[in-house]
Formats: structure tokens, sequence, C-alpha cells
């Protein structure tokens, strides 16, 4: 995949096999876009945590990559959608160590501390969507102290 700016690319997430896919395109969009090594590996491993809900909780559905420009910065932003059972409690869902499964409770929590932006919309036989976006600065950043 070539990372273009405003181009939404759609990844089913179906199978394990999708999940290993999902990964790839993010990991290879995020490197094309010039994220540094750290924010790749902070990307993918969010994507992966909530594709893996999308497929484990949600029984499938499907990743939305969509390249940003803001004419000041490039980003990558995500959506995993499903039309599962979705979320009854989210402030639970997000607490660290709350597990509707066998995990160790960080998934979301753990996603959203690894992004900058992270939104999350579940409704209870509706399905979720969490959408989480990281962004690369094209400007420089202006240190301290400096005029």
């Amino acid at each position: 995949m070539q990372a273009r700016l405003g181009l939404t690319t759609k990844v089913s997430i179906g199978s394990d096999a999708d999940l290993a896919w999902a990964r790839h395109e993010v990991r290879q969009a995020a490197a094309e876009l010039g994220f540094s090594l750290v924010q790749q590996t902070k990307l993918v491993t969010a994507a992966s945590e909530l594709a893996r809900n999308t497929l484990v909780h949600g029984g499938g559905g499907y990743m939305e990559m969509t390249v940003l420009d803001d004419g000041q910065s490039r980003g990558l932003r995500l959506s995993c959608i499903d039309e599962g059972p979705g979320i009854r409690d989210i402030d639970l869902a997000m607490t660290d160590g709350y597990t509707s499964g066998g995990g160790l409770g960080l998934g979301l929590s753990g996603a959203k501390r690894l992004v900058q932006e992270f939104a999350l919309d579940s409704r209870p036989g509706e399905g979720t969507t969490v959408t989480i976006t990281e962004w690369i600065s094209g400007l420089p950043t202006p240190r301290s102290g400096a005029l």
C-alpha cells in the first residue's frame, strides 16, 4: 500500500490471517508517512489490540485506515468497526485490569495510552467503533527558552 493523503483503506477483520494483514498495513503506512520506529511500534500495537477485539468480541468487522494532513502535521487514523454485541459499560471496560475474557485487562486502556487520540463509540446490540489517531509533526518543535 502506498500511503496517500486522504486515502482510506478498508481491511477486513474476520480471521487471524486478517489480523496479521492489518498489522502489516498499519506498519507499512506508518513507515511511509515517516513515523519513528517507536511511533510505528506503538501504533501497530494499539491497532493489533483493537483489531483483535473486533474479531474476538465483535465477531469480526473491518478496519478503516485514513492518511491525514492538516497542513502542519501528517497522521494516520484507524477505526476498528464491528456490529457485535457492543460494550454495556464503557467506563468499566476502560478500567485497567478489567477483562471480559481471559486476558490481562489492558486492551482498551492500553491502546488508549499508546496513541495521541482515542475515541470509543459502542451501543449494546449495535456494535462498537474504536478510532485512534497518531500524528507526526511536519514542523520543528520549539525548544524551551527559544524565541
